[in-house]
């Protein structure tokens, strides 16, 4: 699971650097995630991400729920069995 961590946050952050240079891509949005991504337990992430919350209180909830889903699903990859519902 550490690997996907790793392997997903710098690709969010290879994307954010294509993403500065080309319009069609949000960049810094992409470099956030994947900072979020490869430093989950890191202050300053922690403090944006409540402070997001805070501002946002239905989108926080929206994403806890799609977090719980994709918790749900790789855990049924990790078991070896499907993961329809």
């Amino acid at each position: 699971m550490l690997v996907l961590r790793y392997v997903a946050g710098i690709a969010f952050l290879v994307l954010g650097v294509i993403g500065l240079f080309l319009p069609v891509l949000q960049g810094i949005l992409f470099i956030v995630i994947g900072l979020a991504i490869l430093f989950p337990r890191n202050r300053y992430v922690e403090q944006l991400i409540t402070r997001a919350r805070n501002r946002w209180p239905e989108q926080a909830a929206r994403m806890d729920a799609w977090k719980e889903r994709l918790r749900v699903f790789f855990q049924g990859l990790g078991k070896g069995g499907s993961c329809s519902e």
